[in-house]
C-alpha cells in the first residue's frame, strides 16, 4: 500500500466518512512539535520517537522544539496561539493538558483552544530514591521519612505529574515532604543521582535506564501489575501502598480550527508510528504502553481529556495545589 493510501486509511479511524480528502499540499514544509519540558526528559524522548517516524510517513521533517517553564504551560500556550495550519503541534500529557488548568491562570482554554490529534503511549511512574538512602523498600522509605522529617522530593514543577504523585504519597502515608521544583524531570533526576535530593516520582520511560544501571533505586511502580520491562520491581500494592495508581497518558494536539483533513492526516501518521512493530518494541523497552487502536483516535483523546478534567480538577482544588 502506498504511503498516502496508508495515511488515509488510518486517518479514517478518527475522521468522519464525510470529511474531505486531505489537502494534497500538506505538509509542504517541516512541522514543529512543541515539547513543553526539558530535553532528555520523558516527554522529549517520546516526542523525538514520534517525530522521527511521523516525519517519514508525512514526507516532511517533524522537528521537536523544547519550550520549558511553568510546568509545561508556556510550551502549550505557544501552540494555542500558533497559526491554525497544522505546522505547530503540542505534545503533552495528563499534567499539561488536564492538571495545569486547575492550578494556573492560563491564557488559553485546554478544551476550547485545541484540536485533539491522537492519544499516544502512556506509562506509570516509579517511586525512586537516591542509591545512598538507608531505606531499601517502600515500607522502609515511609518509616525513614517519618523519622527524618523533611525529605526532599524533586518534581518537574508545581502541578506536574511528579508533584501530584508526591502530594498523594504524602497524604496517603501521613508524611511531610519538602518539594523541590525543577524545569522538567531530567534535571531533577540528575540531582537525584548526585544525592542532592532524596526521592522523586519519575515516569518509567525516563527512570528505567538509571534503575537498571544502579545509579538510583526503584521501590515500586504506580500500577496494578508489574512492568514486563522491569519484572523485579513490585507494584505499589505489593510494596505496601495500595491504590497509588498513576498512569501518565500522552497526547498530540493542534490549535483549534486546524482543518479537519490536516488533523486526519496527522492522526494517520501518529497511528502509523504506534502500529510499527519496531516502534512498539522501543516503547516497551521504555516501559511505555501503547493504547489499542480505538483509543488512539482524535475522538478518543478528546473524550479522555474531558473526563480527566471533570475528575481531577475538583480533587486538585480541594488539595489546595496552586501555582507558586
Amino acid at each position: 500500500m502506498r504511503r498516502r493510501e496508508f495515511i488515509a486509511v488510518l486517518g479514517g479511524a478518527v475522521a468522519s466518512s464525510t470529511l474531505p480528502a486531505r489537502a494534497e499540499n500538506y505538509p509542504a514544509r517541516p512541522v514543529t512539535m512543541i515539547c513543553p519540558f526539558a530535553a532528555g526528559g520523558p516527554t522529549d524522548v517520546l516526542a523525538r520517537l514520534m517525530a522521527e517516524h511521523m516525519g517519514r510517513t508525512l514526507g516532511q521533517n517533524v522537528v521537536v522544539e523544547d519550550v520549558t517553564g511553568a510546568a509545561g504551560s508556556i510550551g502549550v500556550g505557544r501552540v494555542a496561539h500558533a497559526p491554525r495550519d497544522g505546522y505547530t503541534l503540542s505534545i503533552g500529557h495528563w499534567s499539561t493538558h488536564v492538571v495545569n488548568g486547575a492550578i494556573y491562570a492560563l491564557s488559553y482554554d485546554l478544551l476550547r483552544d485545541f484540536e485533539p490529534i491522537a492519544q499516544l503511549p502512556a506509562n506509570p511512574m516509579f517511586i525512586v530514591t537516591r542509591k545512598t538512602l538507608p531505606a531499601t523498600d517502600l515500607t522502609e522509605l515511609v518509616d525513614w521519612i517519618k523519622a527524618n522529617g523533611n525529605a526532599m522530593i524533586g518534581t518537574a514543577g508545581v502541578g506536574s505529574g511528579s508533584h501530584i504523585a508526591g502530594v498523594y504519597f504524602q497524604n496517603m502515608t501521613g508524611t511531610h515532604l519538602q518539594f523541590v521544583p525543577y524545569r522538567g524531570t531530567d534535571p531533577a533526576l540528575i540531582d537525584l543521582m548526585a544525592g542532592r535530593i532524596d526521592m522523586m516520582f519519575d515516569q518509567t520511560s525516563e527512570a528505567l535506564a538509571r534503575v537498571n544501571d544502579g545509579t538510583i533505586r526503584a521501590d515500586a511502580v504506580t500500577a496494578k501489575t508489574r512492568l514486563a520491562s522491569a519484572p523485579d520491581i513490585p507494584t505499589v500494592d505489593e510494596a505496601g501502598l495500595r491504590g497509588l495508581y498513576i498512569n501518565i497518558w500522552y497526547g498530540l494536539w493542534a490549535p483549534k480550527g486546524t482543518p479537519h483533513d490536516v488533523i486526519a492526516t496527522l492522526t494517520g501518521a501518529a497511528m502509523a508510528a504506534m502500529a510499527d512493530p519496531q516502534m512498539r518494541k522501543r516503547f516497551a523497552d521504555l516501559g511505555l504502553e501503547v493504547p489499542p487502536p480505538e483509543e488512539q483516535t482524535a475522538a478518543a483523546l478528546g473524550k479522555l481529556q474531558r473526563a480527566e478534567i471533570e475528575k481531577w480538577w475538583p480533587i486538585i482544588k480541594a488539595a489546595g495545589i496552586h501555582a507558586e
